[in-house]
């Protein structure tokens, strides 16, 4: 696809003239008619300018638009890693790239979770199963099946489990540090 069909077709998705999209981007009529034509091509800063009042940017309109952003993830996409008394499945792979990050934990009778020191972030949490203390600074807090948990992550905190059943819950961290 050409550049020029390309924006041609962003503006049509905006429902904007070439007119309105012009002055927007303090350009003529014309030359949107131009560059829609192919008849010349902006620069790159105009380029930008264009994009910009598209409600877009260079990445999003030069990227493969046939690369659809994965939504679902399967199971078997899970990383898992095994400390014995923790399992954690990372429930979405290489999300520390991303906002957040959840994850889910499957908690020994007796395990806890590795001392996470004060950090910027929040972190929240959703009891499956079972019945975990979350350890905050110095303040203990159950939580049982169902339950959920929010705080802010600038005291160290860890997850424990001192009943005599297994317990799973999610925990997502922004930003990620898991």
């Amino acid at each position: 696809m050409q550049l020029g069909e390309k924006i041609r077709q962003l503006r049509h998705s905006c429902n904007l003239t070439q007119g309105e999209l012009a002055d927007r981007c303090e350009l003529t009529k014309g030359y949107i008619s131009q560059i829609e034509n192919d008849l010349t091509s902006p620069s790159i800063a105009t380029l930008v300018d264009i994009l910009s009042a598209l409600g877009t940017n260079l990445k999003d309109f030069f990227s493969n638009s046939e690369e659809e952003e994965k939504i679902v993830y399967l199971e078997e996409e899970f990383i898992e890693k095994n400390d014995g008394d923790v399992i954690t499945n990372w429930l979405i792979p290489n999300s520390q790239k991303n906002m957040m990050e959840p994850i889910r934990i499957n908690l020994a009778p007796g395990g806890k979770t590795q001392l996470d020191f004060a950090h910027e972030g929040e972190e929240f949490g959703y009891v499956l199963a079972g019945e975990v203390c979350l350890c905050l600074g110095k303040r203990k807090y159950i939580c049982k099946k169902g339950n959920s948990f929010y705080y802010k992550a600038d005291k160290p905190h860890y997850i424990e489990n001192t009943k005599k059943s297994e317990a799973i819950f999610i925990w997502v961290s922004t930003p990620p540090t898991f």
